[in-house]
């Protein structure tokens, strides 16, 4: 079987996006954003799944931290899902009586989670040379959960590419 991966990006498509795309020589990303409308990235070998998943399958954890929405059963393996924005420190947050949440099932060896999050937009091949350093363009609290930023033309503060494995082993995922 032959892999068209032609669905991903085209040379004919307009560029809504303002963003430098890179070729296939580059790394795969899934873009989304958070409530609040922050954009974000993660490469894609790491996302195990995007689905979207029914609110009331979320068993929520009394006393559990404010991001945490509670525990899912992903095929058989029961997981945390937590509002990624929140986690990054977003004011705005995921909100509870919408009936269906898009939620990023993502792995760094034996730990899944998942990320609740607001929109999945697309995959985009991304050039890793335009990347700025995330120190100049985030705010402190989030500059460790990010590798770098992408750049956009206009008023926008740039495509974030998180560090899923940071995210992941950070010490704030506490009950």
């Amino acid at each position: 079987m032959v892999l068209n991966l032609d669905f991903l990006t085209s040379d004919d498509a307009p560029d809504t996006n303002d963003l430098s795309v890179g070729s296939r020589d580059g790394e795969l990303c899934l873009r989304f954003d958070v409530p609040s409308g922050n954009e974000f990235a993660l490469i894609a070998s790491g996302v195990r799944e995007v689905m979207s998943v029914y609110v009331d399958r979320i068993a929520p954890i009394p006393n559990a931290s404010p991001f945490f929405l509670g525990t899912y059963n992903w095929r058989g393996q029961v997981i945390w899902v937590a509002d990624l924005g929140q986690f990054l420190g977003d004011r705005v947050s995921i909100d509870p009586n919408q009936t269906e949440v898009s939620v990023l099932i993502v792995e760094d060896q034996e730990l899944v989670m998942g990320f609740a999050v607001h929109t999945v937009a697309n995959t985009e091949w991304l050039d890793i040379s335009q990347m700025l350093p995330p120190d100049l363009h985030v705010p402190t609290a989030m500059n460790s959960f990010i590798k770098g930023v992408y750049p956009t033309t206009g008023s926008a503060p740039g495509l974030k590419l998180l560090d899923r494995v940071a995210i992941l082993r950070s010490s704030q995922w506490t009950i």
